[in-house]
């Protein structure tokens, strides 16, 4: 595919994406392909994770797994789109089947309920909605950590799952956007610092951290353009801001969405957290206010479609350069 091609497919399929979400008849018919990467991940984990052996080869088992399985997730992409994409009915289809690597209606859907909750219901059913988002223990949030909890979701998850894939999508097509999804799930399934995968998952988080290092920044991009057309800030505010604060974060590409998020908000983002009996003491981003509400999610939101309608803008805007260049 050439870049004409994947940027339109990269524009329809995120337009489609944000309008119906995964559709409902392929997830009955076919389910869901992220579900059969893990199903294929999984079954070769138990395998290949020897607990018995030293570190090193539990590393070397962990590469040698991570390159199987983009193997057999590339061959797979390289087939469907030479069969699908030789005529306009296939390329549909090929990008239906596109739109269930993207996360921009469920991250959105997701996070609303979280606002609608705390708005309208208060802080227990709030607590509930945002613990089914987030990875840290929920039980304990106020509502200001509540609010904040989503807000930094909705920043992290707009990079890795909604800009990233889409990076990929409009790099490499079909196949490089399966081919990111398949790096991004391997690091939520065994890039994990804990007895079982810390050896093991090394390859798969230190790619993970790779692929994701230009959607990070490309997604605090985003955000401050998002700011500057929506009236919530100035892109020097928000970028100045992000530049600051984004280097401190424990995660090498998490800080530059969630600072960005936090300078065109206005608010103070980030902190210690609590993940299951550890506390992570994680650096402030941002240098607004930490009293964070229903109102401050619903801003969130706001902020989070005008940067996904200027994307979608984006790579139509570059699909029409490449057509009238020939």
């Amino acid at each position: 595919m050439t870049f004409t091609s994947t940027f339109g497919l990269t524009a329809a399929v995120l337009a489609l994406e944000a309008i119906f979400g995964y559709p409902a008849f392929l997830l009955r018919v076919i389910g869901h392909p992220i579900m059969w990467i893990g199903v294929l991940i999984g079954a070769t984990e138990s395998r290949l994770n020897r607990q018995s052996t030293n570190a090193q080869i539990q590393k070397l088992s962990g590469v040698v797994a991570l390159v199987f399985w983009l193997a057999c997730v590339g061959i797979c992409g390289v087939v469907v789109t030479r069969l699908l994409g030789t005529s306009i009915f296939g390329e549909l289809v090929l990008a239906l089947l596109a739109t269930s690597l993207l996360a921009q209606r469920s991250l959105h859907d997701h996070v609303r309920a979280v606002a609608t909750a705390l708005e309208r219901e208060g802080v227990e059913p709030a607590r509930a909605a945002v613990g089914r988002i987030v990875g840290r223990n929920a039980a304990d949030l106020d509502e200001a950590g509540i609010a904040r909890a989503a807000i930094e979701s909705l920043a992290e998850n707009f990079s890795d799952g909604v800009v990233a894939p889409a990076f990929w999508l409009a790099v490499g097509g079909l196949t490089g956007a399966m081919l990111y999804k398949t790096i991004n799930t391997a690091d939520s399934m065994v890039g994990h610092r804990t007895p079982r995968f810390a050896n093991f998952g090394w390859g798969s988080a230190r790619l993970d951290d790779l692929v994701n290092l230009p959607a990070a920044r490309l997604a605090a991009l985003l955000f401050a353009a998002a700011a500057v057309f929506g009236g919530f800030a100035s892109a020097r505010e928000v970028w100045r801001a992000t530049r600051r604060d984004a280097p401190k974060h424990l995660s090498p590409n998490a800080g530059w969405p969630e600072t960005a998020m936090a300078g065109a908000l206005g608010l103070k983002l980030g902190g210690p957290r609590v993940y299951g009996e550890n506390v992570v003491d994680g650096a402030f981003m941002g240098d607004g206010r930490c009293d964070a509400n229903a109102k401050d999610i619903f801003r969130a939101l706001e902020l989070f479609r005008r940067a996904a309608a200027i994307q979608i803008c984006c790579y139509a805007a570059l699909a029409l350069v490449f057509i009238w260049r020939g």
